[in-house]
């Protein structure tokens, strides 16, 4: 029984390590040899390759240089040309800034101030409402009021007879005026009085 196991086990080994032998020579021929459908490429692009690498080798740099045409040459003292100067740059500078500077402001133009109204003329006097006589007597005929008239005449008055009715009787009126003012009214009176006429002063309304 034992000799029996042992042959199986062996047999196992000997198989595993058989199996594994395969398997490495297998996998070394697959290596090596190139497989039909594996090779991505293609015979064409080799040679491509091939065109280029000999291309690359034949290339020399100054073959540009030697079919551009020489510039006419330059003597090593010339100056280098360089734009002349304006003739008048304060001028330019003026004019330029004459073109950026902005255009003048309009002002509104500015009303006059309103005149003070004139303050309102102030109110005449008002007219006096009466008129003024100096009454130089009253007389019940027309010849004494006619010879107080004369009298007064003579004084360089000048006087006026008026008749009245006064109690049922005419009155003849000897006066002077009228007078718009009283202080006329007055001086006449202050007269007749200094000449010791007896007078009266009279206001009638207008």
């Amino acid at each position: 029984m034992k000799k029996q196991l042992g042959g199986t086990l062996l047999g196992f080994i000997m198989g595993a390590l058989l199996g594994l032998g395969a398997a490495l020579a297998v996998a070394v021929y697959i290596t090596k040899v190139p497989m039909p459908f594996m090779n991505k490429t293609p015979p064409r692009a080799v040679e491509n390759e091939a065109a280029e690498a000999q291309k690359n080798r034949d290339w020399d740099p100054n073959t540009g240089l030697a079919n551009k045409p020489a510039g006419k040459p330059q003597p090593a003292d010339a100056a280098p040309v360089t734009a002349a100067p304006s003739a008048d740059p304060l001028g330019d500078l003026a004019r330029a800034k004459v073109d950026a500077a902005p255009p003048p402001l309009s002002l509104p133009a500015l009303s006059s101030p309103a005149q003070p109204a004139a303050p309102p003329a102030a109110p005449a006097a008002s007219a006096d409402p009466f008129n003024y006589f100096v009454q130089a007597g009253a007389f019940r005929t027309s010849e004494d009021a006619e010879q107080q008239r004369a009298k007064l005449v003579l004084m360089g008055l000048m006087a006026r007879i008026s008749e009245r009715e006064q109690s049922g009787r005419v009155v003849y009126r000897v006066r002077l005026g009228p007078f718009d003012k009283k202080e006329d009214a007055d001086k006449a009176k202050i007269k007749l009085d200094s000449s010791g006429i007896e007078a009266a002063l009279v206001r009638v309304q207008k």
